[in-house]
């Protein structure tokens, strides 16, 4: 059975983390997602992804793991999603500590999406280069997983580099998250088999060509000797029409994540009722 959730920027001019969790878990949606932006640089040299002037939301977001420390606090079942988080802005001992603590403290509640970003001048105030992202990308997940997994963690790359160290909590979740890639680039399917659980992109309106993506990264793990569940299989933007979502199911997707906009609660709660009604129908 599929699982049906939300994401929305947390803003600060939003209906707030702690209503909108709660509003997704009464309605019963299976999970909740943040994305994050640490800041955006006013130069705007990097063009948006999504075409045209840069929405307000990701220059105005809460941080992205005291926005979901505090869904957590509130909730008791629905899952707790990075819808992506940008491990190329954060330090990995850092971020494996913040991940391990949300899964401690939502007992076991917390999807880890990642990506390697976009925006070029933004990684380059946290010091990544833009050109050489997906190598940071790979070695702080893995030096995450480290941490996650042993009680003396130790890890040697050329981006990341530590001895043994003692790092608690330890995620309930036995490694740690799932890990979902959240990338469409050229890739993207090497990388989910590499070193990461499962792949989440975002719905760009071409529902056929998913299809065939979901069958060749099936085939990219068969030959590695790797199975992706289909609950690992996300999909940011569900479109909210039965026959869609149906055939998205159908080609494998197991989770799909309807897109709120960044408003207050008379705008979101309405829509947060016709998906949740869309999802008691499908599931």
């Amino acid at each position: 059975m599929a699982l049906f959730g939300a994401m929305m920027f947390p803003t600060d001019y939003a209906i707030q983390p702690i209503e909108l969790a709660r509003a997704v878990e009464e309605r019963g949606l299976d999970s909740l997602f943040f994305p994050e932006h640490t800041h955006i640089p006013t130069s705007r040299r990097s063009p948006w992804p999504g075409g045209g002037e840069l929405p307000m939301e990701y220059s105005h977001t809460h941080d992205l793991f005291v926005a979901l420390g505090a869904a957590a606090a509130v909730t008791q079942r629905i899952k707790l999603g990075t819808g992506i988080c940008l491990v190329i802005e954060r330090d990995p001992i850092v971020l494996a500590k913040e991940v391990a603590s949300l899964d401690v403290i939502s007992n076991g509640r917390v999807i880890l999406g990642i990506g390697g970003g976009w925006n070029a001048e933004e990684m380059e105030n946290h010091g990544t280069d833009f050109r050489r992202r997906w190598k940071l990308v790979r070695e702080r997940v893995l030096a995450m997983r480290a941490i996650w997994s042993n009680e003396k963690a130790e890890f040697h790359g050329e981006f990341v580099n530590f001895d043994p160290i003692w790092c608690w909590p330890k995620p309930v979740q036995a490694g740690g998250p799932p890990i979902l890639l959240g990338s469409e680039a050229k890739r993207a399917f090497e990388r989910v088999v590499d070193y990461c659980d499962g792949w989440i992109p975002i719905n760009r309106g071409k529902v056929d060509g998913f299809k065939q993506a979901i069958v060749e990264l099936r085939e990219s793990a068969k030959r590695a000797g790797k199975r992706i569940e289909d609950r690992n299989l996300g999909l940011f933007g569900a479109p909210p029409k039965e026959d869609a979502l149906k055939q998205l199911t159908d080609a494998g997707f197991g989770h799909l994540i309807f897109g709120l906009p960044p408003a207050k609660a008379d705008k979101v709660l309405p829509l947060l009722d016709r998906y949740a009604e869309i999802a008691r129908k499908l599931h």
